[in-house]
């Protein structure tokens, strides 16, 4: 009996459900314990391939318990649900750091969670992937059904790279904390204060255009109330540093109430370094980054009257994506129920017990199923180099106050031509090629798109659109491929049992589970020594000084628009561009030397297996 729609429907949404999970952790978890807590970009690097190691022996652990378990709700469904649920909570936990902790204590926290989010993402992800064969009939419907789940685990990345950043900001400044101790000062020409004002051209990608109008002395009354927490301004007696992404701000100029892309302003500097750094008191400075039309009536104005009103939102992206995964965990458990409610075991699928010794020995034996672990790993690897970095491309180099809504248009984009690829670019070209020439017409694709983004990026472009070219290659290339491995795998099951006697779907995806994430562990690794080499990071410390503000603007003048050295933004180039590129060949390399199941190849061995069976 054929599958019916709901229940393909019901699968699907599992799939959706669970790489929301998965894109949430593998793209974000760096960059939420190293940007945003501080935890060393090494340190980060080491704890994700450290847990990779540990995979390495958990996931054939739990592919053998996967396959002793006997229960009246059948073998996958308990292990799937059980999974799902802690899993959910892990995730929320691991999103949800103390803001009290530090050093070695963020360390040990970022470690553990981690660790026990991997195990129990294992517990669900071998279950959900290893049923296939216990509720389909033949290979075609397999083939099918394994393309569904594919194009619906893309959905579920594309909508969580698509939503992160917008929904933490958003979710930040609905619920950050606004602490019983918060404190309001009034900056104001009118108390004696000499102000400088800045007027900052910006253009349609809220980049500074190297156009500032200065006012000062008798030029520029500005009044400026902040209201902010005692913990983090002190009693008003440190440097004080507030701008449009740390505070809502209302702005009037020359009565008129004005949009800006952001509103800078900073009192107070430090003299010296180290032990020796004192604090100097200065007048303040504000700076208002406006679009072109708005600059040029500010800027031939004689003077400039300004009204600010800026409250500080606290940990805005802390605190944003501990709710942001609370909505993904439930959404995660929701669907799953839907899959285990709708998904029945129609047949038995016999798979024999061994232990974990026997179980590597079959592994080692499969030499395809090792060819497609490697191949999977590398080409993981190469694409998810690139996701780590992303986030990092945009803040610091493509920079610009919008750099969260470029980063959205992006990820739209390259999600929604991810979808299209798994659900209709795969199945057109299947008309016309195998899967394997559509493995290798992906590999080039993947390869020329990453070239593109070379080229563009060494170019030092800064506007959005132009990369849509190298995203719409590579990513069309990634979805594809998130199919064609599968089936691959799944293909190296029937010559497991032609060439060993036995039949191991749970162990034979449960590597699959495995070099998934090794492959994030890996590429998390190389991130994090870039991060740490080229010093990719924001240093809130210095931006917030007086000297350094002035020393920003200075840059805008001259046409310099930099958050980070220049080396930096060459090196970050290079490895999110080149690595992947040379990660690709290799795996093309492997792949193409070692893999021998064409379909002639597997139409033989499922003629040998039936014979046998007769």
């Amino acid at each position: 009996m054929r599958l019916t729609a709901k229940e393909k429907i019901a699968y699907g949404l599992g799939a959706v459900g669970k790489d929301m999970v998965y894109m949430l952790s593998a793209s974000y978890v760096l960059y939420y314990f190293q940007d945003i807590l501080g935890v060393s970009a090494i340190a980060m690097g080491l704890i994700l391939m450290a847990a990779r190691v540990f995979d390495a022996f958990n996931d054939p652990i739990m592919g053998v318990v996967v396959a002793k378990t006997k229960t009246k709700w059948g073998k996958f469904r308990p292990w799937l649900m059980i999974g799902t649920v802690t899993n959910a909570i892990i995730l929320i936990v691991m999103f949800s750091a103390p803001p009290s902790l530090d050093g070695g204590g963020l360390i040990a926290y970022a470690a553990v969670t981690y660790i026990l989010w991997g195990i129990t993402y294992t517990m669900m992800d071998i279950p959900y992937w290893s049923m296939i064969p216990a509720f389909t009939e033949s290979g075609k419907e397999r083939e099918g059904l394994t393309t569904l789940a594919r194009s619906a685990a893309g959905v579920g990345s594309a909508i969580v790279t698509i939503l992160t950043v917008m929904s933490v900001a958003a979710l930040g400044n609905a619920f950050s904390a606004k602490e019983s101790d918060l404190l309001t000062k009034n900056f104001a020409s009118s108390d004696g204060l000499n102000y400088t004002a800045y007027v900052i051209e910006v253009d349609g990608d809220q980049n500074p255009t190297g156009n500032v109008t200065e006012f000062a002395g008798d030029n520029v009354q500005v009044s400026t109330t902040i209201t902010g927490a005692r913990r983090v301004f002190g009693d008003w007696n440190d440097v004080i540093y507030v701008n449009s992404s740390n505070a809502d701000v209302t702005l009037t100029i020359n009565d008129q109430e004005i949009e800006a892309s952001n509103v800078e302003f900073v009192k107070g500097d430090y003299e010296g370094e180290g032990d020796n750094q004192t604090f100097v008191d200065t007048d303040p400075l504000v700076s208002f980054y406006v679009d072109s039309d708005t600059y040029a009536e500010l800027s031939a104005e004689p003077s400039i009257r300004a009204g600010i009103l800026m409250e500080s939102n606290l940990e805005v992206e802390r605190v944003g994506f501990k709710y942001f995964s609370m909505v993904v965990g439930i959404l995660f458990v929701v669907f799953i129920t839907i899959t285990c409610l709708f998904i029945k075991e129609k047949s038995s699928v016999d798979i024999k017990t061994a232990s974990v010794g026997q179980m590597f020995k079959a592994l080692i034996q499969n030499d395809q199923a090792m060819t497609i672990v490697i191949t999977i790993v590398l080409v993981n690897s190469a694409t998810y180099i690139t996701s780590n970095l992303l986030i990092y491309f945009f803040k610091y180099d493509l920079a610009g106050s919008n750099w969260q809504g470029n980063y959205t248009l992006f990820n739209t984009f390259a999600g929604g031509i991810q979808i299209l690829a798994m659900m209709i670019m795969f199945p057109i070209l299947r008309r016309f090629f195998n899967t394997l020439k559509i493995f290798y017409i992906c590999i080039g694709s993947a390869i020329g798109g990453y070239i593109i983004l070379l080229v563009m990026a060494l170019a030092g472009l800064k506007s959005v659109f132009p990369f849509f070219v190298p995203g719409f290659f590579i990513m069309a290339a990634v979805g594809i491929l998130n199919v064609v491995v599968t089936i691959f795998l799944a293909n190296t099951v029937d010559y497991g049992h032609l060439k060993n006697n036995r039949r191991d779907e749970s162990v034979i995806f449960s590597m699959q589970t495995f070099v998934v994430k090794l492959a994030s562990g890996i590429s998390a690794l190389v991130a994090s020594i870039c991060l740490a080499v080229f010093n990719i990071k924001e240093n809130s410390d210095v931006a917030a000084t007086y000297s350094n503000i002035i020393a920003k603007i200075d840059d805008i003048r001259n046409g310099v628009v930099e958050t980070i050295s220049s080396n930096s933004v060459i090196g970050l180039r290079l490895v999110m561009t080149l690595t992947p590129i040379v990660v690709l060949v290799v795996a093309v390399l492997i792949f193409k030397s070692r893999y021998i199941l064409t379909d002639k190849k597997l139409g033989e061995i499922i003629t040998e297996l039936k014979s046998r069976e007769a």
